[in-house]
């Protein structure tokens, strides 16, 4: 697949906007134009967030995502909220962890993940939202897992310490995701 767009949603501290800027810098490892879009409520942590991801090819004419490729709702409010964006034959990951919603639409593909149970099985604390990146590249094959760990390894030369510790937790959280995929540990 050329193009992409993406919308990556949950409540503020899961993650969602890294989850959404590490795409882009991956797109860029690859050459390839993105867009980031992040919406945001002035509580954050807590609060709804969500960023919409282009990727492409060629130029990207506009930030805004009317209908995605793919939704990744990290909550069930999330779920709600975007599941309607999800464009005919896209697919919905939802963590299942944190929304029991009913799935509404019948020409859309679902990806019901226990993100949260399944981060359990890791050695180190996990990050669902780069585990949820893992799931999107394995499905989609859009970007390389070479250039999203390419991506981490420079990000984490730009952030304090204390995040940059966390390089590993992230590499393991990501290729865990992918082995969700490849494992097929989700339920439709």
């Amino acid at each position: 697949m050329a193009d992409m767009s993406v919308i990556i949603s949950g409540f503020g501290g899961q993650g969602a906007l890294f989850a959404g800027i590490l795409l882009c810098h991956a797109a860029v490892e690859e050459g390839k134009h993105t867009t980031w879009f992040p919406a945001y409520g002035a509580e954050m942590r807590g609060g709804a967030v969500n960023c919409s991801v282009n990727i492409s090819d060629c130029e990207v004419p506009s930030p805004i995502i009317d209908s995605a490729d793919v939704v990744i709702a990290l909550n069930e409010e999330s779920q709600v909220k975007f599941e309607k964006k999800v464009k005919k034959g896209g697919i919905l990951i939802v963590n299942s962890s944190l929304s029991q919603a009913a799935f509404t639409r019948d020409d859309i593909n679902y990806l019901k993940i226990p993100f949260n149970e399944l981060a359990q099985q890791l050695s180190q604390p996990a990050f669902i939202n780069v585990m949820a990146i893992g799931v999107l590249l394995e499905k989609t094959g859009i970007l390389k897992s070479d250039s999203v760990i390419k991506a981490m390894r420079e990000m984490s030369k730009n952030v304090s310490a204390k995040k940059a510790a966390l390089l590993p937790n992230n590499i393991e959280s990501f290729e865990f995701g992918t082995r969700i995929i490849k494992k097929q540990l989700v339920t439709a």
